[in-house]
């Protein structure tokens, strides 16, 4: 009976979508043609080099090595084994969904454990830097000073939530691997075909990259059509309440997709500390375009993906609450009042997407030989000490 009532569902809200393209064909082609073109001008050429180069170095073993070397920081912290520390690194450094991409990869490849990779989940899905920074403090808001209060409380909202969730399951123990030099020899003496795995993390990655673009333009259309055709307004009228009808709006969009409902808070007159606790909660939450793309990543392990939407939702609590302590206790007089942002600058031209693509390329390379550098000191010093 829960599964028919849940498909009924689906199938209704499907029904109506297609009813509300046929009635606003216009509004539908635009919004679609503007996630298309984010997708290709700015997620494609961003995302599609770390999705490879993460594929081949699961493949080759870095990942093993890696986790050798930094168990004993994140063991201790999350209670999860050096492996994890990958998918945690890769999307600080990238965003949405590179983290989750990553965790689920390394659960099928049964590198880490299905609670392992439930408590990987937790604090290995968050934002980029460049979209906090770039996107949302300087493009939509119009003031870089602030990208402190929005980034803090991101990071420490994520790292809350896997501490918390270290409880989860809290008497089964991660499997540690011996930290030694013949472990490590072991993983660079793997056994792989250089064209098989390389081959295998494109096809992978231009999938995965593929079924993000389809998420952001469905979810495009949809929040488009949720607003033109009036259906939050005549359920907010049978509301006997005085809200604020586009302060709702914009929640609602952000709660489907994050950059539209960032948009629309940046443009309410409201003090800015609260547009900054409502847009750091997005954030955090990061939106149903987003959980699509990482739940379709975890279908296809044992993880549970209620557990993953769960700890987003209190990343973007905790990283609500940092914002309002981090204002009280340092930013209050830093940062100048805002009412309205200033205009936002999205770059859909495609000379600009080699740039991007190189950009991105560069980033992950350097993070690399960052984690390398740091592996091979780290592995200097437990010498040391052993």
């Amino acid at each position: 009976m829960k599964i028919y009532l849940k498909n009924t569902i689906f199938l209704l809200i499907i029904v109506c979508l297609l009813i509300s393209i046929i009635i606003y064909p216009e509004v539908s082609l635009k919004s679609a043609y503007d996630g298309l073109t984010t997708w290709f001008n700015i997620v494609l050429p961003s995302l599609l080099p770390f999705f490879i180069i993460s594929e081949l170095l699961i493949e080759i073993g870095f990942v093993n090595i890696l986790g050798n070397t930094l168990k004993p920081i994140v063991g201790p912290l999350f209670k999860v084994s050096g492996e994890s520390a990958f998918p945690f690194a890769m999307s600080i450094i990238s965003g949405y969904p590179v983290g989750a991409k990553i965790t689920s990869s390394l659960r099928e490849k049964n590198i880490i454990s299905k609670t392992e990779g439930e408590r990987t989940l937790s604090f290995s899905s968050t934002s980029g830097p460049l979209f906090m920074l770039g996107a949302v403090s300087i493009g939509i808001l119009g003031n870089g000073k602030i990208a402190p209060l929005i980034m803090y409380p991101h990071y420490l909202g994520a790292i809350t939530v896997g501490i918390a969730f270290k409880f989860y399951k809290n008497k089964e123990k991660p499997v540690y691997r011996k930290n030694n030099i013949s472990s490590i020899y072991n993983s660079l003496n793997k056994n792989y075909s250089i064209g098989t795995a390389l081959s295998n993390a494109v096809i992978n990655s231009i999938n995965t990259i593929l079924l993000v673009g389809g998420f952001i333009i469905f979810y495009s259309v949809l929040t488009e059509l949720i607003f033109v055709s009036n259906i939050f307004n005549r359920f907010l009228n049978h509301i006997p309440l005085n809200l604020n009808i586009e302060l709702l709006k914009a929640l609602l969009a952000g709660l489907l997709e994050v950059t539209t409902g960032v948009k629309k808070i940046a443009s309410l007159k409201i003090k800015l500390i609260y547009k900054l606790v409502i847009i750091n909660f997005l954030i955090g939450w990061s939106g149903f375009s987003i959980h699509s793309q990482a739940l379709s990543f975890i279908s296809k392990t044992d993880m549970n993906g209620k557990l993953y939407i769960l700890s987003k939702l209190l990343h973007g609590i905790f990283s609500s609450i940092y914002t309002g302590i981090l204002y009280t206790i340092k930013y209050k007089e830093y940062i100048e009042p805002s009412f309205l942002p200033a205009p936002f600058h999205e770059f859909y031209f495609i000379g600009h997407w080699p740039i991007i693509f190189l950009n991105s390329l560069k980033i992950i390379i350097l993070a690399i030989l960052y984690m390398i550098i740091i592996s091979a000191i780290l592995m200097v010093i437990y010498k040391i000490i052993e």
